[in-house]
């Protein structure tokens, strides 16, 4: 009883995966059609040059059959039939061959310009996520869906719609033909093409959830390399190469194993329908050879549908073949089609995410900032069962500084991303300058910050561009001056090319604690009257970070500033300082007040220094 109730939930299973999956092809298809209406001129172009191509090139067989039909049954030739029938032949396809050349170059052109859009969509996109987002996902499956995707469907439109495109004129053309020569032989079509239709549909339903399973291994194998790369420096150090290349391997190996899969069953569909149609050309020959010798004989009459000659079974012949080629083509890029299918249903998950929430109608104005930052009875959790922060109340006047500590994990990056709206809170509330942050505009709440983080990021540039990156308009003065306040402006002019040096992105080329510093003079160039630092001192050497901290002072005069430390040194002079224990704050005060409470911040500024 249990095994039939299994079986009938699986089929019930089955057939709602499939209904989902057509539902599913039909959207990604929908979607796909609308990106190349975008370039609807491109478009009609390529249909123009498809339909003349394929007009010349189904008039090909024609011209080939009457210049058989020049010979007559005593043996006589009409050359001139003859030549003017093969020359018209050539002349066909000698300009069919050149449309089609039109048509792929065409095509390349609107595969070029749907790629552009779609994957500055896709761009434009992640700009507009969430940070939880990037949090859940891989950066390296983010990248597999703008390059590797993408690249799957450009391959798709420029290369398989021209074929696809061309085999529906051709089989409709041919079809037409072949029932202007002979009805009766057509006959073996209606039995060998369903047959074709039901394989084809029978193999791409198993093969679709093949694609799919491949791209999404793709997908995680490329998220692993990108970790694994990022990381090389801590793996060597570690001398876990081995381990590492272990599980590339094993990403690797699964990635193998649904790609051959994928592959395997698709490339059989192929040649199956090869074998029907060569099938189907052998019934017909043998079929075209019974009608002709009755018709050359006598026996049909020229007016009967059995009447064929020997031109027209050659026709027929060769238009079976542009019958049933185009099919044996689709079903050979069948497998494609579902690859394109599932990278085209990837990124238009994608798309589809749910982007940042809206700001509020009508947002408070948010100029002239103060400085001023109220957090009252803050409740957060990533979930709503497992809060993180819980009832996190301070005040930050304008122009003081307030100095966040704690153990690993209690929470503390975390207020900074409530007070930039990275994230919302479950509960309670951050109000700046008297007004609640979840009713002003986020791109003006965010610009009313300058950040130097512990992870620093420099792109592909000039040391120039990336300082200037805080302040697009800035003179060089401007910039010369944030880097000598941020104690880096010696180093840079002993570079042979100074400020234009060239440095990777990340910066690798150059130290980390040199790196840090020119995200100081970043900051420093911005005229943002808020400051986070968040471990901003953690990559520098003790020597360098007095004078950092000389620096950080001018940098933070006049600005109301949020810095997160674990070098207690670096936040004697804060006017208020947080302990933050398992979400919540169990001190707070000045560092005197806090060393003669004689705590946690005290026990912990002892084993520090002393």
């Amino acid at each position: 009883m249990n095994s039939k109730l299994d079986v009938n939930v699986k089929k019930y299973s089955n057939h709602s995966q499939e209904k989902l999956d057509r539902k599913t092809t039909k959207k990604v298809l929908l979607r796909l059609t609308k990106y190349v209406f975008k370039h609807w001129k491109l478009f009609i172009l390529a249909i123009i040059f498809t339909l003349a191509s394929n007009q010349l090139a189904l008039m090909g067989p024609e011209y080939s059959g009457n210049a058989i039909d020049a010979i007559n049954n005593k043996g006589g030739v009409d050359f001139d039939s003859v030549y003017y029938n093969v020359v018209m032949m050539l002349i066909c396809y000698i300009i069919s061959g050149v449309l089609a050349y039109i048509l792929a170059v065409t095509m390349i052109k609107l595969s070029q310009k749907i790629v552009y859009t779609m994957r500055k969509e896709v761009f434009e996109k992640l700009n507009t996520l969430p940070v939880t987002y990037f949090d859940k996902n891989t950066t390296g499956d983010i990248i597999s869906r703008i390059s590797y995707d993408v690249d799957t469907i450009n391959s798709t439109l420029s290369h398989d719609l021209v074929q696809v495109m061309t085999s529906v004129y051709t089989v409709v053309g041919a079809l037409i033909f072949m029932i202007r020569i002979s009805i009766p032989m057509l006959i073996i079509f209606c039995i060998t093409v369903p047959v074709s239709i039901i394989f084809t549909k029978y193999r791409s339903k198993k093969v679709r959830p093949l694609f799919r399973k491949r791209t999404r291994a793709l997908g995680e194998l490329n998220g692993f390399a990108e970790e694994m790369l990022s990381g090389v420096s801590t793996i060597r150090a570690y001398g876990t190469e081995d381990v590492i290349s272990k599980r590339f391997n094993e990403h690797n190996n699964s990635a193998m194993d649904d790609y051959y899969k994928a592959d395997y069953y698709g490339a059989a569909l192929g040649p199956g329908v090869n074998f029907i149609n060569n099938l189907s050309v052998s019934m017909i020959m043998i079929l075209g050879g019974i009608l002709y010798m009755f018709s050359s004989n006598g026996t049909v009459a020229q007016a009967s549908i059995f009447f064929i000659t020997l031109g027209g079974v050659s026709k027929f012949v060769l238009y079976s073949r542009k019958f049933a080629g185009p099919i044996n083509e689709f079903a050979n890029i069948l497998h494609e089609l579902q690859s394109c299918f599932s990278a085209a249903e990837r990124i238009f998950r994608l798309i589809d995410e749910e982007p940042e929430p809206k700001d509020v109608e009508n947002p408070l104005p948010l100029d002239n900032v103060v400085g001023k930052v109220e957090v009252k009875n803050l409740n957060f959790g990533y979930t709503a069962d497992k809060l993180i922060l819980k009832n996190i109340s301070f005040t930050a006047d304008p122009g003081k500084t307030v100095a966040i500590v704690g153990p690993t994990g209690a929470g503390k990056t975390t207020i900074i991303n409530l007070l930039m709206r990275f994230y919302d809170a479950n509960s309670g509330s951050i109000e700046l300058d008297g007004k609640n942050i979840l009713h002003l505009p986020r791109k003006k709440l965010r610009k009313a910050y300058t950040m130097v983080l512990q992870d620093t990021w420099l792109f592909s540039g000039t040391i120039l561009e990336n300082i200037r990156y805080g302040k697009e308009n800035a003179t060089f003065e401007e910039v010369c001056a944030a880097a000598k306040a941020a104690k880096i402006h010696n180093f840079i002019e002993s570079l042979p090319s100074g400020y234009n040096t060239m440095i990777t992105d990340d910066g690798v080329n150059i130290s980390k604690g040199q790196k840090q510093l020119i995200t100081i003079a970043r900051a420093m160039l911005s005229d943002a009257p808020m400051l986070i630092l968040d471990e901003a001192t953690s990559n520098v050497d003790s020597r360098t970070e007095i004078k950092i901290q000389e620096a950080m002072a001018k940098l933070m005069q006049g600005r109301t500033s949020f810095v997160i430390a674990h070098r207690l040194s670096t936040i004697e002079k804060a006017d208020l300082i947080l302990v933050i224990e398992g979400g919540t704050i169990t001190e707070s005060g000045t560092h005197a007040q806090l060393m003669q409470k004689g705590g946690f911040y005290s026990a912990l500024y002892n084993s520090q220094y002393k």
